[in-house]
């Protein structure tokens, strides 16, 4: 069997268990709460590695090990930023919010961040909070797609529109049967299986280039003196730069919505402890992973095209066929384990949030499902007719998100009074900084477009508090 039907073949396996996973979790959705939260019974495991590979997505296997080989060692500031803001998630926000959310009943972020206005503001910032989410969400969902284009295209040579098209479809099938408990459980296998390839990948790749001394030796022949160099070959204010703004990108974390619903769902505070620890083990295995894998790609294949490729080059040129196709399985599961719970997330915002749910739960399953039916069809033409860099995209929105709701989310959990009306103000504020702050030139580091939008929001919101 050759390699094309050998990857065919393991594919089609795969995504039979993922729909067949949709099958089974469509018997437990009774209501909003089953069908968004899960009923709140998440457990460590599931919770850990779905909210991990959700998190990850293609940006990490591709996007992140793309970056490592053009950039070279300063790629670890951007790697130290995720797993900072996973840490402060999941030992300040995780217990505050799991608490937090059951005792006021609230099902989805925007319930968290709404809470305590009345009348016209508080259907203004539903409506902003709603608008945000379906905006980058499109964004977002559509760098994943493109993702599985990069995936279909370089192993059956398919156009990049049936990738696209094909990759969606398996994608929203499996959301609309079964909802959250769907999306968590097949994330779950997702992320396990992403764990394998970022442990087995660089692990081949090292023994490739002789071992660890053999690595650090051809790594200094091949890279330039800016490749070597911690802060990219800058120095001064703009070396600080660049290291902030790689660490920066930690505060995107604490506004993602299809990230903070996991900590709403847990079951209890044994949980949330069990898969702190579980998550940790995954962020450091994972991104570490990709990080040494684009650098080791830069050693075995001095020049490629795409750097967001270097991971299929490597799967290509270091194993057999039948390994190969459980690798490239392994990408298709970080695109999916993200787009999933982000469609999850914008469809809660249509039915729950902005109330065209309302008239029981046969009514919100149905909005539901429809509302990621269109988001898919949104997401397929942005990545088919506006593409771009896989990392660009994310980040972009990533940022947006964080900038947007986690200002006020550490406020309202740390016990602070808000003003609704600063709520909404902080709100607008971060959002609108991050957009405009990517429509400029880059500075050193991103650190602008990473930092200023957060911190900004922040400011308003305390100027803005309630004595």
């Amino acid at each position: 069997m050759d390699r094309t039907w050998l990857v065919i073949a393991t594919l089609v396996v795969y995504k039979l268990a993922l729909i067949a996973i949709g099958f089974w979790a469509r018997s437990r959705n009774r209501d909003e709460a089953d069908f968004f939260l899960g009923g709140r019974g998440l457990g460590p495991l599931v919770a850990a590695i779905s909210y991990s590979s959700s998190a990850s997505s293609a940006w990490t296997l591709l996007g992140l090990s793309g970056a490592a080989y053009m950039l070279g060692v300063s790629v670890v500031w951007i790697a130290a930023g995720s797993i900072t803001g996973m840490l402060v998630a999941w030992f300040w926000i995780a217990p505050r919010l799991m608490t937090h959310s059951r005792r006021q009943q609230q099902i989805t972020l925007t319930d968290f961040l709404a809470e305590g206005a009345q009348g016209p503001m508080r259907r203004a910032i539903v409506l902003t909070v709603s608008m945000i989410i379906i905006f980058s969400f499109v964004f977002y969902v559509a760098a994943q797609f493109q993702g599985a284009g990069n995936t279909f295209a370089s192993t059956f040579q398919m156009s990049m529109s049936s990738s696209i098209v094909l990759g969606a479809l398996i994608i929203m099938v499996y959301t609309l049967l079964g909802g959250f408990w769907a999306v968590s459980v097949t994330d779950t296998l997702q992320g396990l299986l992403m764990a394998f390839t970022a442990l087995l990948l660089p692990a081949a790749a090292l023994i490739e280039v002789g071992g660890p001394g053999g690595f650090v030796e051809a790594l200094r022949a091949v890279s330039s003196p800016a490749q070597l160099s911690w802060t990219a070959g800058n120095a001064g204010l703009v070396a600080v730069g660049v290291v902030l703004g790689g660490l920066s990108i930690g505060f995107g974390t604490y506004g993602q919505p299809h990230l903070l619903v996991r900590f709403m769902a847990l079951r209890d505070e044994r949980a949330l402890r069990q898969a702190r620890a579980i998550t940790i083990a995954w962020y450091l295995v994972v991104f570490a992973g990709m990080c040494f894998l684009g650098l080791v790609g830069h050693i075995l294949h001095r020049t490629i095209d795409n750097p967001e490729t270097v991971f299929f080059v490597l799967t290509e040129s270091l194993f057999t066929p039948a390994l190969g196709a459980v690798l490239l399985a392994a990408v298709l599961s970080a695109i999916m384990s993200t787009a999933d719970s982000q469609l999850l997330v914008a469809a809660s915002a249509i039915a729950h949030d902005l109330g065209l749910g309302r008239g029981g739960p046969r009514r919100s399953l149905l909005v539901s499902r429809l509302t990621i039916v269109g988001l898919v069809l949104l997401a397929v033409w942005v990545a088919l007719f506006l593409p771009e860099k896989i990392f660009s995209r994310v980040l972009f929105a990533w940022i947006a998100l964080g900038s947007a709701f986690g200002p006020t989310l550490f406020l309202r959990l740390a016990g602070v009074r808000l003003r609704p009306g600063g709520v909404w103000l902080s709100i607008v504020t971060g959002f609108g900084l991050a957009v405009l702050f990517y429509t400029l030139p880059n500075t050193p580091g991103d650190i602008l477009e990473r930092l200023a939008p957060f911190a900004c929001g922040l400011a308003v919101l305390m100027l803005a508090r309630r004595p």
